[in-house]
């Protein structure tokens, strides 16, 4: 059994204890399904110890506070600030796809998109792609929750 299986198999349970996903070989694509799923955090390896223990520290203090509703609020304030070309490049981001495959698809440079995945990543405020992917995962769980 694999990592997003294991994820899987709790979530049908009604087990929604923290989890950290580790992997090897992690791209955005697994990332989102993982944080679909309902890792807390998605981490590639190698992994250093600082980070491990800030993630953990992380998922603890967001499940003894009320910080998961901030969270998806502040993840949605900072989506809304994006461009439609950014979103749309943000889109095919989150599908996996590499800049130059983007910019052929969009009819863009390559310099374009890589210009623009900046833009995103700033106005986001995400350091990593992994940062990236929770932010917008947890945007989108809470339009589909305030949507329910």
């Amino acid at each position: 059994m694999n990592g997003l299986e294991l994820l899987r198999m709790l979530a049908a349970r009604g087990d929604s204890s923290p989890a950290i996903m580790i992997t090897g070989h992690g791209d955005i694509g697994i990332a989102v399904e993982a944080m679909k799923a309902g890792a807390s955090d998605f981490i590639i390896k190698p992994v250093r110890g600082d980070a491990l223990i800030a993630s953990i520290s992380a998922v603890l203090g967001q499940r003894e506070t009320n910080e998961p509703v901030v969270a998806r609020r502040v993840a949605q304030a900072q989506l809304a600030t994006l461009t439609p070309r950014q979103r749309e490049i943000l889109d095919h981001v989150l599908a996996g796809q590499p800049s130059k495959n983007i910019a052929a698809d969009l009819g863009l440079s390559q310099r374009t998109v890589e210009t623009h995945r900046a833009a995103i990543m700033k106005k986001i405020g995400a350091k990593s792609m992994p940062a990236l992917v929770r932010l917008v995962v947890s945007a989108l769980s809470a339009a589909s929750s305030s949507e329910g």
